[in-house]
């Protein structure tokens, strides 16, 4: 039986930084939808500030180091796949496209006797 933990913000301050985040988003957003007379430059731009200090206030806390961590952790494994040659990926793209017809043609061969079948052997319903 695999038992799951849940992590949860422990501290006080960090749960600060998250609800901070949360605000600063949140009014970037309101100033982006306020400031609809004032020009596109105004709007973006407010809502590029209040993102911009989101971000940096949710990796400061806690919660975010953990997933910029993770980000950096499955970059590395991502550097550690070996990936096929030009050559190998062609072939095993053609195999797919090969089984994916064989499997249609199979598909439909079997509707149309089914059909054949049922309709015109069984039913009699002649087209």
């Amino acid at each position: 039986m695999a038992t799951s933990q849940v992590e949860t913000v422990s501290t006080g301050a960090d749960k600060a930084k998250l609800v901070a985040a949360v605000a600063l988003l949140l009014g970037g957003l309101v100033a982006f939808y306020l400031l609809g007379k004032q020009g596109a430059v105004a709007q973006w731009g407010a809502l590029l500030a209040g993102l911009a200090a989101a971000v940096l206030v949710f990796f400061s806390s806690e919660s975010g180091k953990e997933l910029f961590a993770f980000g950096r952790d499955a970059w590395r494994e991502v550097r550690k796949v070996v990936w096929p040659a030009r050559k190998e990926a062609i072939q095993m793209t053609a195999y797919v496209f090969a089984f994916v017809l064989v499997m249609a043609l199979f598909l439909w061969l079997t509707d149309k006797t089914l059909e054949w079948l049922f309709y015109d052997l069984i039913l009699g319903w002649k087209k």
